[in-house]
């Protein structure tokens, strides 16, 4: 749900050449991931209930902000889930262009999505199984590319290695984005065997596996000096053919499918559990907490979700990212919100796992997120997403969900 690989950071080695890029890696997840990491095991372990992040918020501070946090995450879902298959798709045509010229991409990318949607519907555990076979598929190639890297000769010289464009917040957007979604994971923790021992240990162990597949991949590939100009969304491949010949060029575009396909069978998952838990609670209508009867997936929630991802396939890949970003990190401060909330509100809950340094440790925690945050929201602001900044659209979608919380709690109380 956080990581396929190093797929997508192509376009941090060009705008900041290798050093920065490595540095950016290195330091983002101390700031961006290992706070949310923490939070995840804390509430995850206290609560461990399906719908996840909207549970703690509306435990912690009523159903108004607990339908917010629900409605952000579900809004950036419809731009976040459209990244995967647009992945699968820039790969593909790698690989056989004429499969995705044209109308044919969006067909590939909206087959990527009922596939997924089959998927999850049979059940929790399919998905899970899946995941596992399908992160050493994708993996496997970069271990060949790494080591391919450390014994190959330099065929640069140093002075062409130097960045591109030198975006220094659009390349933090990008790894603020390869390290987010940790909460995600939260949603389905009733379908979780010992949640209270496996969601911590799950939390630290994958931000330190996550930040190596990073760091490792692309340090090995600075040595060979291939020139970070070069670099675009899908040139892993090209890298893949120059170090390895054309068997670990195939490899990796194989491998950018698999992740494509993989993160959005994975988040399929997780945010399908999240109107469930709305219908549940009466916000959303009783049909979307119908689940299939042999497996318990929420059926509905996955169909109705799925059509709303298609609809935004036609986004640019950086577009989707940026405003992705901004609407995932609105909820994240919503998350340490409760976090602090029930500490003060409830500090007999049972926590088998605590993020360290009591009150003040949760504010400090919750720092490095805000700051990130703003710093997108400063980016946003001028970027465009069609005729309006991301940052305007963000505020609109913001807004609209106080709009239809007063709706959903009309319709409840009716």
């Amino acid at each position: 749900m956080v990581s396929g690989g190093p797929y997508g950071l192509e376009d941090i080695v060009h705008d900041e050449g290798y050093k920065v890029a490595i540095l950016l890696l290195a330091v983002t997840p101390l700031f961006w991931s290992l706070p949310v990491a923490l939070l995840v095991g804390e509430l995850s372990a206290a609560i461990p209930e399906d719908g996840g992040y909207y549970v703690w918020v509306r435990r912690a501070l009523g159903p108004f902000w607990g339908f917010q946090e629900a409605w952000l995450s579900l809004v950036a879902s419809i731009f976040d889930m459209a990244i995967y298959p647009t992945l699968f798709v820039l790969y593909l045509a790698r690989f056989a262009p004429g499969w995705t010229a044209g109308w044919h991409g969006f067909v590939v990318g909206a087959a990527v999505i009922a596939v997924c949607a089959m998927w999850n519907i049979a059940g929790a555990k399919a998905v899970g199984d899946g995941s596992v076979i399908m992160m050493l598929a994708l993996l496997a190639p970069f271990a060949v590319l790494a080591v391919l890297a450390l014994f190959h000769a330099p065929v640069a010289s140093p002075a062409a290695s130097r960045a591109g464009d030198g975006d220094v917040i659009g390349g933090i957007l990008i790894a603020m984005w390869n390290y987010m979604g940790w909460d995600n994971a939260s949603t389905v923790a009733r379908e979780v065997e010992n949640p209270q021992r496996n969601y911590p240990l799950a939390m630290m162990g994958a931000v330190v596996l996550v930040a190596a597949s990073y760091i490792v991949t692309v340090a090995a590939v600075m040595r060979t000096g291939i020139p970070p100009q070069l670099w675009s969304t899908g040139s892993w491949v090209d890298v893949g053919r120059q170090l390895g010949g054309p068997a670990l060029g195939i490899a990796i575009v194989l491998g950018g499918m698999i992740c494509g396909a993989g993160m959005f069978n994975s988040l399929v998952l997780s945010y399908s559990r999240v109107p469930l838990a709305m219908a549940e609670d009466g916000f959303l209508p009783r049909a979307f907490a119908r689940v299939h009867p042999r497996t318990g997936a929420p059926w509905v929630s996955i169909v109705v979700c799925a059509a709303c991802w298609t609809a935004c396939l036609t986004l640019g890949f950086e577009r989707l990212v940026e405003i992705d970003v901004l609407l995932y990190g609105l909820a994240l401060l919503l998350e340490f919100v409760a976090l602090i909330a029930l500490r003060l509100r409830e500090p007999e809950l049972a926590r088998p796992f605590r993020v360290p340094g009591g009150i003040v440790g949760c504010v400090l925690w919750a720092l490095g997120p805000t700051v990130v945050l703003v710093l997108a929201g400063y980016r946003g602001r001028t970027e465009m997403a069609g005729s309006i900044s991301a940052f305007v659209l963000g505020a609109i979608l913001v807004t609209a969900g106080v709009g239809v919380y007063g709706i959903a709690a009309l319709r409840r109380r009716a």
